[in-house]
């Protein structure tokens, strides 16, 4: 190992649905967190682990920055304060569309004392692309010392600039994992992950945030792998619109979800899903350390 080599803990933080899920996708050329148009996808701070010769980035994934409503929420930003605690970089990422104010509310919450790189997401859906330079001038001059970058994860737009000023900033140090390490999570969590995105993406309103996941069995056999998963909700109605007339949603979530964990774990699964009722269950402490909200 060369004295050059760099390693360290990159996270980013940002409001609901700015793009960091697709931007930690992006970096690490892996589709390893759940991605969806809704608000408050990510719940957990997950870990994607970067190995190259030269350096180990660890980045970290973080729930959005919102205002606590329910003990869920304020586990989530707990796990934002804890991401700040141990950053060597920090990347901010902010809608490019959204106000300069909006924006402040938030990094002026953050205090950060580590290099930090600010990056104005979704410059893709900007109406006028000649502002672009504009508001960067104006985010450099109220932010002097952070690096300030248009880019469009979703688009793969000026993300090459991203890598080398995470290395500028990185301390020399020695790889915190092995290097064939992808993330300090499970299978299992991802696999809970993914059936989870696909309740964003089929079911809509206030279902896929009623919704926890919790496999229950993950069994390896030789041909196969057999998952067991239970679907936690709020209300019997929403149970009812969960499992659909006759059973249809919940067989189509069945289809949707097996397809993306087999593309995940490459290999054949077979699913099961139960869907149970716990009322209250977003502001219930025992709940929520059952569901991995710790």
């Amino acid at each position: 190992m060369s004295d050059k080599f760099k390693s360290g803990f990159v996270n980013i933080f940002g409001a609901p649905n700015a793009g960091k899920s697709t931007l930690l996708n992006l970096l690490l050329g892996e589709r390893l967190v759940i991605i969806s148009p809704k608000v408050q996808t990510t719940r957990h701070r997950i870990l994607g682990i970067l190995s190259e010769p030269n350096y180990q980035i660890v980045f970290s994934d973080t729930p959005g920055i919102i205002e606590p409503k329910y003990k869920l929420h304020q586990k989530m930003m707990l796990q934002v304060k804890s991401a700040l605690e141990d950053a060597d970089v920090a990347i901010l990422m902010h809608d490019i569309n959204q106000p300069i104010e909006e924006f402040e509310t938030i990094s002026n919450s953050l205090k950060l004392n580590v290099p930090v790189i600010l990056l104005l997401n979704k410059t893709d859906v900007l109406k006028d692309k000649s502002v672009i330079d504009d508001i960067v001038k104006t985010y450099q001059e109220r932010f002097p010392k952070w690096a300030v970058v248009p880019i469009s994860a979703k688009k793969e737009v000026n993300t090459d600039k991203i890598m080398p000023l995470i290395l500028k900033g990185l301390p020399e140090g020695f790889a915190f994992y092995p290097e064939d390490s992808i993330s300090d999570r499970s299978e299992r969590f991802f696999v809970g992950e993914m059936i989870r995105e696909q309740i964003y993406a089929l079911y809509e309103e206030e279902i896929p945030y009623h919704a926890a996941v919790l496999v229950q069995a993950f069994e390896e056999k030789t041909t196969l792998n057999v998952i067991k998963a239970d679907i936690i909700v709020s209300r019997e109605t929403q149970k009812m619109i969960l499992l659909g007339k006759g059973g249809s949603m919940i067989k189509q979530l069945g289809i949707n979800s097996r397809k993306v964990i087999e593309e995940f774990l490459q290999k054949k699964v077979h699913l099961e899903l139960f869907v149970k009722v716990r009322p209250k269950w977003r502001d219930n402490e025992n709940y929520l350390r059952e569901y991995g909200y710790n």
